[in-house]
């Protein structure tokens, strides 16, 4: 059975996560991909290829991604290179402190390029991206022409 796995599950933006493939068959060709949808329903996507281990594996901090958003060695290049669905728009949070990013990851088999509905991933897992940690507090900034967020800690 094949299992992705996001650990942790839950985490701050800016800490590293370890994504993890396992149950497939040795050098099997497969796509992860990862997907969110911003705060204006907008949606993200990245994708990288990769041959399993003679385990039956992948680990993108270990294998090199073979093609997809970027090629090499990233272990957090779907993340990292989530890119727009529509041309020219960013991937911004807005609301840091009351909801995470939810970033969906999926392994499919083979070689998948486009977004096709009746394609069925072998498995998926949602992993939490939150900007403000728990118990920190956010306090509006506005002094003349200046404004900003002041993020105290808990």
């Amino acid at each position: 059975m094949v299992e992705v796995t996001v650990t942790p599950q839950s985490s701050l933006a800016d800490r590293p996560v370890q994504i993890r493939v396992r149950g497939l068959s040795p050098s099997q060709l497969v796509t992860l991909r990862a997907w969110l949808k911003d705060e204006q329903g907008e949606r993200f996507q990245s994708r990288a290829f990769f041959r399993a281990d003679e385990a039956g594996e992948v680990d993108p901090g270990l294998h090199a991604a073979l093609g997809g958003s970027y090629s090499g060695v990233w272990p957090m290049g779907l993340l990292w290179f989530l890119q727009p669905d529509t041309l020219f728009r960013r991937l911004v949070k807005r609301d840091v402190a009351g909801s995470p990013f939810r970033v969906r990851l999926e392994v499919f088999d083979g070689l998948c390029l486009g977004m096709d509905p009746k394609e069925q991933p072998l498995a998926s897992c949602e992993a939490e991206r939150w900007y403000v940690g728990p118990g920190v507090q956010r306090v509006p900034i506005r002094e003349g022409r200046v404004r900003g967020a002041l993020f105290l800690p808990p």
